[in-house]
């Protein structure tokens, strides 16, 4: 897959689509690759009109990992969290917002939709707040605002967060198949095959753990976006799943709230869940619909 350089790391992309259509990067998030945005979903967007980008965020997959930034405490970093003490991280989501900028600016991309996933949602709003000129629209999935007093994760949601994983290809595979059930939401069937062969997939490209704990960082240490998001004025979609056990729905919704003009569309029985058949060919016709809103 190809590459570039840009905010002085090397950044791992590839693409959908006619060069000449309307641009959509895709950013995924915590600990995920490029490859958790669906490829046959890709085509579909780039098959209704977009030409889609997706990427490595910085620490992970095959985009630059920082080694020399350390292993964060994150326990102890939740702990001054709770306490009411700023964090200081090796990077936050201003610098991830960007890399992402940066990849499109490498690309000759003048003017994007732009729309990510959990973490990456959260990078999508901080390059609306810092870059509004490179926006055509944002859409926010599962994702908030990192206002502190919205609900946390569950307690089931957030052990599988904070578990360290195995080592081994094997019980690598049965651990992110228990991220993945974990977060899932009841109201669509669980594909299994589908999440075993993306953890394999995961592992095979790139098994790089340290990089996590960063994001998760980077997270924690940019704090809360609500009040910036009231300058966002592109045409905003925010979509959420209903039984969301990692970013509860309260984060979408609070999401919206922020953002003037906002469409919000809460999915029944939907988790924090990845690009499997369930709800994602409803997001897409969603992210389709969105997008021809906006003026090129």
């Amino acid at each position: 897959m190809p590459h570039v350089k840009a905010n002085g790391i090397q950044i791992e992309y590839d693409t959908f689509g006619d060069s000449s259509a309307k641009p959509l990067l895709l950013i995924i998030g915590l600990g995920a690759q490029m490859i958790d945005w669906d490829e046959k979903h890709c085509r579909r967007l780039a098959d209704n009109g977009h030409y889609v980008i997706r990427f490595d965020n910085r620490d992970i997959g095959l985009t630059t990992k920082l080694d020399d930034a350390g292993i964060p405490d994150i326990m102890e970093a939740y702990n001054l969290l709770a306490q009411g003490k700023q964090l200081t991280a090796p990077y936050t989501l201003d610098d991830m917002a960007d890399d992402a900028v940066g990849l499109l600016e490498a690309l000759n991309v003048e003017k994007a939709h732009i729309c990510g996933m959990s973490m990456g949602g959260m990078i999508a709003q901080t390059i609306a707040i810092r870059h509004p000129e490179k926006l055509l629209s944002l859409t926010s999935i599962y994702s908030s605002t990192g206002n502190p007093e919205l609900p946390p994760p569950t307690p089931e949601a957030m052990e599988v967060l904070l578990a360290p994983p195995p080592e081994k290809k094997e019980a690598y595979i049965e651990y992110l198949l228990n991220v993945f059930k974990t977060i899932s939401g009841p109201g669509f069937p669980f594909d299994e095959k589908w999440h075993r062969e993306l953890a394999v997939q995961r592992y095979e490209r790139s098994f790089y753990p340290d990089g996590v704990g960063r994001q998760l960082m980077a997270i924690l240490a940019h704090g809360n976006r609500k009040s910036a998001l009231a300058s966002v004025s592109v045409p905003t979609l925010v979509i959420h799943g209903s039984d969301d056990p990692l970013v509860p729905v309260e984060g979408g919704k609070d999401t919206a709230e922020a953002i003037p003009g906002a469409e919000l569309i809460i999915i029944e029985g939907m988790g924090h869940d990845l690009p499997h058949d369930g709800a994602w060919p409803q997001i897409v016709e969603a992210i389709t619909a969105h997008t021809k809103k906006a003026v090129l």
